[in-house]
């Protein structure tokens, strides 16, 4: 599924996140959606989100 569409995700899903100080490396950190912080139906660098751990990422893989 597709990271960049909000209606692809929703709070309790695996993902694989890329966290700002990470972006030009690309690593990435998996979890599980606690929040959705992007309002836009679309983002083209992925759905920022909050994991139950409380790390912030963009969303670049749905799991």
């Amino acid at each position: 599924m597709n990271g960049t569409e909000r209606k692809n995700i929703h709070p309790g899903i695996r993902v694989k996140i890329v966290q700002k100080q990470h972006q030009r490396t690309g690593q990435l950190t998996e979890g599980m959606v606690k929040d959705i912080l992007t309002n836009s139906a679309v983002h083209h660098r992925g759905i920022k989100v909050r994991l139950d751990n409380g790390i912030v990422g963009r969303v670049q893989e749905i799991l």
